[in-house]
């Protein structure tokens, strides 16, 4: 069934602007209760949600009106962990059957080449696979800065978009003539990093509950910038109040590294730099070890799990429910679209519930705490309290899905799970901070086709510029 609309397309909510969302087959609360709201109502005022419950609990008038019977709505889901760049790069020939390092160091001389204006444009990209994947707040770990690429870029384009958007200021400071893994030209030194950081933080970094821009001090990894960086970086951070982000123990290769050049574990290593805390999260942890594991859940320590990245690239498998059960904060990443190479994050929850269940078991995780891992954990992997659930309170950060698709169909007796165990496509709705941007399945922010065709010429340029030997077909 189609939905019922009444009411103009939104632009940004006025201060007074109404919402109602009603008649939903299932409204997924994720709140203190995790209600699941058969006929369910959600009732929005500017960027916040005022109710949720049924046709009694809810105001039945609006400026606009949506009837979604036959739907099913659902927190905004969080991705914690993007490079949003690497959409001009995905599954480049000569890097689709390597590990990391190999990985890496295929694609960074092709990375040199980027501009400003890619930037621009592979973030929306990125954004708008995100948005109708049901994504509504997003990372961006964004960390190679050649040819006049300012973190400002990516800022620019995500307030085009109209996205929630945590924007790591990432580094990279030590080259291949130092020992690191990265071309030395595109390494940065870390007096223009610190100093760049500080000038991002003070222009953009929004603390205030709702903020729709945050910056994040973001070093990239412990084998690409020195001990002092990541000390610095920490107290910089500590300094203005905003949280910390880096890649730590993702695979074999990486303990190696960290063994061999500090004598310590990856998790040993951050642990002496300051790196833990609630104002911390870590991309991958795959080889976390049993005293990180310890460490993380007694200092509330964020993991973004990325299991498409860490399949793609061999990685391994994340221990999430060893993780889930030690109390560790985890939030669902997509990870750099060149190792995805998808920045889909409904169906980024279930590779979560899927790979867990291929290491650990058919009861490692079910599909509500694959759900739950991609709003609420990523809200407290990402330090907010005002994200995540529908709930009074909250921001109106709402994702819908219809479920009378051929996709969906003989799901029925169980939508919830269904949502993850099946392909339910592409949003319908999608809601952020009150503003619809996806509307009856198309993006109202920007011109998607134009996007695509940029998209797709930069890419070109890129492979030219490398001298990419493309597969013939």
């Amino acid at each position: 069934m189609t939905t019922q609309d009444s009411g103009p397309p939104d632009v940004f909510p006025a201060e007074n602007r109404t919402l109602l969302l009603k008649n939903a087959d299932v409204v997924v609360t994720m709140d203190k209760e995790r209600r699941e709201i058969r006929n369910g109502s959600v009732y929005i005022e500017g960027n916040t949600i005022v109710s949720v419950g049924t046709e009694a609990d809810v105001p039945q008038t609006a400026d606009r009106v949506i009837d979604l019977e036959g739907h099913i709505v659902i927190p905004g889901l969080i991705n914690t962990h993007h490079h949003m760049f690497q959409t001009l790069t995905r599954a480049v020939p000569n890097a689709q059957d390597g590990e990391l390092f190999k990985w890496l160091t295929t694609l960074y001389p092709i990375w040199k080449h980027l501009t400003p204006e890619m930037m621009g444009v592979a973030t929306k990209t990125a954004m708008i696979e995100l948005m109708l994947s049901g994504c509504t707040t997003s990372s961006d770990h964004q960390y190679i800065y050649p040819n006049g690429i300012k973190l400002d870029d990516s800022i620019e384009a995500a307030r085009e978009m109209g996205m929630r958007f945590h924007a790591c200021r990432g580094s990279m400071s030590v080259g291949v003539s130092k020992g690191g893994l990265p071309p030395d030209s595109i390494v940065e030194d870390e007096d223009v990093i610190l100093a760049d950081t500080r000038r991002v933080i003070e222009t953009y970094h929004d603390s205030s509950r709702g903020a729709m821009t945050r910056i994040v001090v973001a070093p990239c990894s412990p084998f690409s910038v020195t001990e002092k960086l990541m000390r610095d970086s920490a107290a910089l951070a500590r300094e203005y109040g905003v949280s910390l982000h880096t890649h730590l123990a993702e695979n074999d290769s990486d303990i190696e590294y960290s063994l061999k050049n500090f004598n310590k574990t990856p998790a040993k290593y951050v642990e002496d730099l300051g790196w833990v805390g609630h104002d911390v999260w870590h991309a991958h942890c795959v080889k976390l070890d049993d005293y990180g594991m310890k460490l993380f859940a007694r200092t509330n320590t964020g993991v973004s799990h990325c299991p498409s990245s860490n399949m793609r690239l061999g990685s391994g498998i994340a221990p999430i429910r060893r993780m889930l059960d030690s109390g560790i904060h985890v939030g669902l990443g997509v990870d750099g679209s060149a190792s995805n190479d998808s920045s889909d994050m409904i169906g980024e929850a279930r590779q979560a519930l899927l790979l867990q269940r291929v290491g650990f078991g058919p009861e490692a995780l079910t599909a509500r705490q694959a759900l739950e891992i991609a709003t609420l954990g990523g809200a407290k992997t990402l330090n907010r309290d005002d994200i995540g659930a529908l709930a009074p309170g909250m921001m109106a950060d709402i994702a819908v899905f219809r479920l009378n698709t051929i996709s969906m169909a003989g799901a029925n007796h169980d939508p919830v799970a269904a949502l993850v165990f099946c392909n339910p496509g592409n949003v319908v709705y999608n809601i952020i901070n009150g503003r619809v941007v996806v509307d009856n399945s198309k993006i109202t922010t920007v011109n998607e086709t134009s996007v695509i065709e940029q998209q797709n010429a930069f890419s070109y340029q890129l492979a030219t510029l490398s001298n990419m030997t493309a597969v013939p077909y």
